[in-house]
């Protein structure tokens, strides 16, 4: 957008939150756009929701409250997406709410509960890069790319890609300085300490030791969309 008037416009942005989810992949797009408009922390009740970490975060909104004109529908990813996936309630309103929704987005693994609520099937999308065999089980084309737009369909990688996704969503939306503008008032200038933040760079005995603590979440999560097939 480079008209003024449409920059003016509040944005609202609906938020899913779920137990165990994982606050870094929430906050760095929140930071960015939250900064233009209405954030709802969306759940299916107010009582606090821990994230995997053990801090709580209140909701705003139930889903019941959401409205229908939610200009960006974003799901966050966590070491229990697993357990979202499961819970109905979840992915109905997903599947609600993702079809009126301008934008359906999501970070780390949220894109697998974009996929179970069937808002993925034939679109290119991001993940975890240890999530990657879940997400094609979903019917979705995997990419391995930090962020990732297929139409009204945008996800970013795992967790620190949640600002890089942040960002580029923003410039669809406002235009590319007030992207710009916003990285810098973030000043978002990342100079990792070390090569260490794809499996590429990471090499063999840190990818083994990040599996360790993974744990079998991919599979779990290929178990949990073959269960609903049937």
């Amino acid at each position: 957008m480079t008209d003024s008037a449409e920059n003016a416009e509040q944005l609202i942005i609906g938020m899913v939150i779920y137990p165990n989810f994982t606050l870094q992949d929430l906050v760095g797009p929140q930071g960015v756009l939250g900064l233009y408009g209405k954030t709802l922390l969306l759940w299916k009740n107010k009582d606090p929701v821990p994230t995997e970490t053990g801090l709580l975060i209140h909701p705003t909104t139930t889903f019941d409250e959401c409205p229908d004109n939610l200009d960006i529908l974003f799901v966050p990813g966590g070491m229990d997406t697993n357990g979202a996936m499961r819970d109905d309630a979840v992915v109905d309103f997903l599947a609600k709410s993702g079809k009126t929704a301008k934008y359906v987005t999501s970070v780390c693994s949220g894109s697998l509960l974009l996929g179970m609520a069937g808002l993925l099937e034939g679109y290119r999308s991001a993940t975890h890069w240890a999530c990657y065999g879940a997400l094609e089980a979903t019917g979705a084309i995997p990419v391995h790319e930090r962020v990732v737009i297929d139409r009204n369909r945008m996800s970013g990688g795992g967790v620190t890609a949640g600002i890089d996704f942040g960002l580029q969503l923003l410039a669809h939306l406002k235009g590319e300085k007030v992207a710009k503008t916003t990285q810098l008032i973030i000043e978002y200038d990342p100079q990792p300490p070390f090569n260490a933040g794809s499996p590429d760079q990471a090499g063999p005995e840190i990818v083994e030791a990040a599996m360790a603590a993974l744990g079998d979440m991919d599979d779990q999560m290929k178990a949990t969309l073959a269960s609903r097939r049937h």
